[in-house]
């Protein structure tokens, strides 16, 4: 058992990501999750990553991109054999936090054995779409419409960047950000809803103000379609609809859109024949797990970022 001659915390070449993409959907099958974020593995090709492999099979690898928390799997059949334990020791010499997607008792006893302690917890929660409230009377003056790209794209990264100034990952969108977005096959500018109103336009440019938006999304494979650690075999199904990002700007002045807008989201979803809707939210921002609960989700799957917590 070695590591790939010159794979030592590289950026993997085209045939190393074919594998990594390969172990990924492998774990996917037996976990229920996938095992590193949606955005790493757009990036995998700009990762530093360190690969495990025994001939020409790839045993498990850990990624770091930007200065994002590393992430790492252990191909399901060569588990037990300490791989796991080797990467995670390599990883924390150089990131000193690393997520557990699934929070799988596997990588809960990894944690232990390593005296890490969980620093984020982030929630996945879901809901079936039968039975929705109805949509709530908007208040005097605001109204939704749908995003226009070539109109609303400066007034939405502004009102992003003022609610998720606290967030490690929406709260850095930018411009160009965005626009990668926006590229995406699944982005849809008409499962997109921004709540606006005509006062203050003339401050901010544009035909109105943006008071907040929700941004859906539809999955058309169930990233997570079991609950992870379930022992169920994760068989690929969908599509399933997603909250994908929802705020309302600090600097409104308009209060108590937060469920408005979150209920248009699902309506729409609704309307496309989607049965299921996920989400993902802080496990530390009470305000919007109460409003999620409010209206019916539970919790499905959890992630956590793990540290070392000695001083």
């Amino acid at each position: 058992m070695s590591q790939r001659p010159g794979a030592d915390w590289a950026a993997p070449d085209t045939d190393a990501i074919g594998r990594i993409l390969d172990l990924v959907r492998a774990a996917r099958v037996t976990d229920g999750v996938e095992a590193l974020s949606g955005h790493v593995l757009d990036a995998l090709a700009t990762t530093s990553a360190l690969q495990i492999v025994e001939g020409d099979d790839l045993l498990g690898v850990a990624v770091i991109s930007g200065d994002d928390p590393a992430e790492l799997l252990v191909h399901p059949d060569h588990r037990g054999r300490g791989i796991g334990g080797r990467l995670l020791d390599a990883t924390l010499a150089r990131r000193p936090r690393v997520w557990a997607h699934g929070d799988l008792p596997a990588a809960r006893a990894l944690a232990a054995a390593r005296d890490l302690g969980a620093v984020r917890m982030l929630l996945q929660l879901r809901r079936t779409l039968a039975g929705l409230p109805p949509q709530p009377a908007l208040p005097d003056g605001v109204r939704v419409r749908t995003f226009d790209p070539a109109s609303d794209l400066a007034q939405f990264l502004g009102v992003n960047a003022r609610a998720f100034a606290w967030h490690p990952e929406q709260g850095r969108l930018d411009d160009a950000g965005m626009r990668h977005e926006m590229a995406q096959p699944w982005f849809d500018p008409a499962g997109f809803f921004l709540a606006v109103t005509d006062e203050g336009r003339d401050e901010v440019g544009g035909s109105d103000r943006v008071l907040g938006f929700h941004w859906t999304k539809i999955h058309e494979v169930d990233p997570t379609p079991v609950r992870p650690g379930s022992g169920e075999q994760a068989a690929p199904s969908g599509p399933v609809g997603e909250v994908y990002v929802i705020a309302v700007d600090p600097l409104s002045p308009v209060r108590r859109l937060g469920e408005p807008l979150t209920l248009v989201g699902l309506h729409h979803l609704a309307g496309r024949g989607r049965q299921t809707v996920m989400l993902y939210v802080e496990g530390d921002n009470p305000s919007a797990l109460a409003l999620y609960r409010r209206l019916g989700f539970g919790e499905w799957a959890t992630d956590v970022v793990y540290a070392d917590q000695r001083s």
